[in-house]
Parts: C-alpha cells; structure tokens; sequence
C-alpha cells in the first residue's frame, strides 16, 4: 500500500557532504530521515524558496526533457529499503501509457518539487523507517 507523504524539512550543513530531508505521512504521524548529497539538498532547497538560475540545472533540464516530449511526473514512490539504502521510482505519464524509472529518492524529489509532482511510501518502508 502506498502512502502520501510530504518534505517537511530540510538540513543543510554545508560542512558536510551528506545532507538530510524529513518525509512525513500527510494523514500522520510517521516521519522518517533520508541522507542525501549536498547538490540535491541544494537544489531542492533553491526551488522551494523559489531561487531562479540563470540557467537550467539538471533537474531542472530532466523537467524540461519530460515536458517536451509531451510527459507529466505523476508521482514519486520511494520503494524500498535494502542496505541502508532507498530505492524510489518516477511514475510518467506518457501518450503511451504509464512508465516507471528507477530512481535516486534525492534526484526523484528534487525533480518532484519542480514539477508538483506527489511523494509515496510503500507502507512497509515506512515502517521500518519512522517515528511517531
């Protein structure tokens, strides 16, 4: 089953190369850390406080790829957990049908706040990751 969770924050340390995001379960309690690079934090930071660039980022290059070729992100799903490690995929709508790609949950969320696109959990990640 999947469950709709949202960004809630974001520590940057710019001392560090591993960064944090905080995902929360819209109808709940349940959040839970993931670790991610400086670049990703940075960009998904720059795009929720609306910091223009000059010139098109790589996320923001993936967006502008997906909206040519006529395609939507209609979903981020952070799959599982194996080693430590999150696994996620992009959901696109295409003319074709539906595809999915695999993914990085930082490349996948910070493409997702470009393009509005909503986070899910596989429930069972999220319980085996989160806190009340």
């Amino acid at each position: 089953m999947l469950i709709e969770c949202e960004l809630t924050r974001i520590i940057i340390d710019e001392n560090k190369e591993s960064q944090v995001i905080i995902l929360k379960e819209k109808e709940g309690q349940r959040a839970f850390p993931i670790v991610i690079g400086i670049f990703e934090a940075m960009a998904i930071d720059r795009r929720l406080k609306n910091i223009p660039y000059p010139r098109p980022l790589t996320h923001d290059l993936l967006a502008n790829v997906i909206e040519g070729l006529n395609s939507r992100l209609e979903r981020i799903v952070i799959t599982e957990l194996r080693d430590n490690t999150f696994f996620a995929k992009l959901t696109l709508g295409t003319a074709a049908g539906t595809v999915e790609i695999d993914s990085r949950p930082s490349d996948a969320i910070a493409l997702g706040v470009r393009m509005g696109a909503p986070i899910f959990v596989e429930d069972e990640v999220l319980n085996k990751v989160s806190s009340p």
